[in-house]
């Protein structure tokens, strides 16, 4: 319903890119460029400088970018808003979701969301918690669902599902004979940990901290990006790692993993529902609320 060429130039500004824009619109680069020389030409403002094959938003080019996205915010409500008088939701919604979750947790509800909302489409962003904190402040997405809580006052945080974090190795691991390990014990094992700015990292650092160990202290073999990659690098090794217990329910059931418990050291914490502080989304109470009941059942 909107000016498509202002849905261009949100598009590359998002991206800094022309040619990432065109795919993404489906439309071709010279088009693209085309929509933004019109807008230019319009209001008789530069919005992109460029130099070489890089370009940045100018000072007229970020504000037109403030502008797009209110109006863009108010098209979803209005869209929405319009529709439930009908009881037929449409839309699109911008999700992200921190890696656990994203692979673990809401894909089954997602498929539950679309069964009984087709007309409500999803895009799904993948990061760790920071960077989805990131990108909900960046308005690069409406609701962001992550691992712990943070303090960053931008953000309004409401509990989703709760969690357990536990040590966990392969099967007749020889540093597991010995069950439950102690603090001094675990500061021998080798373990595997999640990247900077995950939040699972964040929440093992803090249940540490009672006992004066810091991750300095323990035998960290690697750092790696993903559970997943932690996963498969445990099969083949006697690390061990702390993890998800939502990220290892097949792997415990088909017996590829067991749960170390360490002495006097219980790891819990809720996956929380991010939103920008004063904004309320429509769609996202809509997700949030069916999703909340979809994990209670």
């Amino acid at each position: 319903m909107f000016d498509f060429r202002l849905k261009v130039f949100h598009t590359v500004a998002k991206r800094l890119s022309f040619t990432k824009a065109a795919t993404e619109l489906f439309i071709t680069q010279p088009a693209v460029t085309k929509h933004i020389k019109e807008l230019e030409q319009y209001f008789k403002v530069q919005l992109f400088e460029r130099k070489g094959n890089q370009i940045k938003l100018t000072n007229q080019g970020q504000l037109m970018l403030q502008y797009t996205e209110q109006l863009f915010t108010i098209y979803r409500k209005m869209e929405f808003d319009l529709n439930s008088f009908s009881d037929n939701h449409k839309g699109l919604l911008h999700l992200g979701a921190s890696t656990t979750i994203s692979q673990y947790v809401i894909p089954s509800a997602l498929a539950e969301f679309h069964k009984k909302y087709k007309d409500i489409k999803v895009k799904l962003l993948n990061g760790n918690t920071e960077q989805i904190e990131h990108a909900l402040l960046n308005n690069d997405i409406d609701l962001g669902i992550i691992e712990g809580k943070s303090k960053n006052k931008g953000i309004k945080y409401t509990k989703y599902v709760k969690d357990e974090i536990v040590l966990v190795s392969k099967m007749n691991n020889p540093f597991a004979k010995n069950r439950p390990v102690t603090i001094e014990e675990l500061k021998n094992i080798p373990l595997l940990v999640r990247e900077t700015g995950s939040g699972t990292l964040d929440v093992i650092a803090y249940a540490l901290k009672p006992f004066n160990l810091t991750f300095s202290q323990l035998n960290i073999e690697m750092d790696l990006g993903s559970t997943e990659a932690i996963k498969t690098y445990l099969q083949s090794s006697n690390c061990m790692a702390f993890l998800s217990v939502h990220s290892i329910a097949n792997e415990l059931s088909n017996n590829i993993f067991q749960i170390i418990d360490v002495a006097g050291l219980q790891i819990e914490r809720f996956f929380y529902f991010i939103e920008r502080q004063g904004t309320s989304e429509q769609l996202a109470n809509l997700f949030m609320q069916f999703a909340s009941h979809y994990n209670l059942k």
